[in-house]
């Protein structure tokens, strides 16, 4: 059932990772009535073109305004309100050693200060749910990384009083989460499934070189959406910059995927409501609240 006054919060590194990441959750929350803010740290300028389709001059030439128009397509799929916090684009360094970071590139940035853009959209938003990135970033690149850096501060400021009266009322997010979608439980389930159905997995050279076990143990919190996997690849496809079509992301078809591992799964980092574990649910013990948008209390425990 609709219930109004829920609010739900991504905080990405790049245009495209709100596709990549919980986006199928994200369409089952907005068909429940949730509104849902997706806060973009960068306008992904210093990424790749991971399309071959898409590789040419004149896409390179205008990455920029490019990435924002499939950005705006994505948005209007998935059904979000979205807002750049306006970073600059790190850019994954590659190399042994490694080169240095641009100057003035978000992964450089003082993340105590850099938070207050996201500091602000917390306390004019007023999410009771809030997702970003575990310290690893998901993976290390260094957007990804600051993203978590400034969302954790982002987090504890927001709710501070004492800090920047200017960016409006103190706010309280009242459950924050970790995206924890890529796990090697995931892709075993998916590998095993492909078997089944009499086809051939890509799955298992990327299963015998796993090393990280690490995500699959954190998991506190498995969303079903299975039935809204076609609106995040739709969404996905938006990026055409970075999705190709027939690509990894397309491997599994959906109805393997639906019977394998129709969940997104979420890792629950902080919390001011008691919810049993393991949760199906961003909104498991907010649901029900006599006004859910007055969600505040003055501390979170951590789990």
């Amino acid at each position: 059932m609709p219930e109004p006054g829920l609010r739900l919060l991504h905080v990405h590194a790049h245009p495209d990772d709100e596709s990549s990441k919980g986006a199928a959750s994200t369409a089952m929350y907005v068909e429940q009535g949730v509104e849902v803010l997706v806060a973009t740290c960068t306008g992904g300028e210093r990424g790749s073109v991971l399309n071959p389709a898409m590789d040419r001059p004149e896409v390179w030439a205008d990455i920029a305004a490019i990435r924002s128009r499939e950005m705006d397509r994505a948005r209007e799929i998935l059904g979000i309100q979205q807002v750049w916090l306006g970073y600059v684009d790190s850019g994954f360094p590659e190399g042994d050693p490694l080169p240095p970071l641009p100057e003035g590139c978000f992964g450089l940035l003082d993340p105590v200060e850099a938070a207050k853009p996201l500091v602000k959209v917390i306390r004019e938003f007023k999410p009771q749910v809030m997702t970003t990135y575990d310290e690893n970033g998901g993976y290390p690149h260094p957007d990804h990384i600051m993203c978590h850096k400034i969302s954790m501060e982002a987090f504890r400021q927001a709710a501070d009083a004492s800090l920047y009266p200017e960016l409006g009322e103190p706010w309280q997010v009242s459950k924050l989460y970790y995206q924890m979608g890529f796990h090697r439980l995931r892709y075993m389930a998916l590998d095993a499934a492909m078997h089944e159905a009499g086809m051939d997995s890509p799955y298992g050279e990327r299963l015998a070189q796993w090393e990280d076990y690490s995500h699959e143990q954190r998991v506190t919190t498995r969303v079903p959406c299975g039935d809204w996997f076609a609106v995040r690849d739709q969404a996905l496809l938006a990026h055409e910059t970075q999705i190709d079509p027939n690509g990894h992301w397309f491997d599994a078809p959906l109805d393997v995927q639906r019977r394998a591992w129709p969940t997104e799964d979420f890792e629950l980092v902080a919390s001011t409501v008691e919810s049993a574990m393991p949760e199906s649910d961003l909104f498991a013990g907010l649901r029900g609240q006599r006004d859910p948008g007055l969600a505040v209390a003055s501390e979170s425990w951590v789990i």
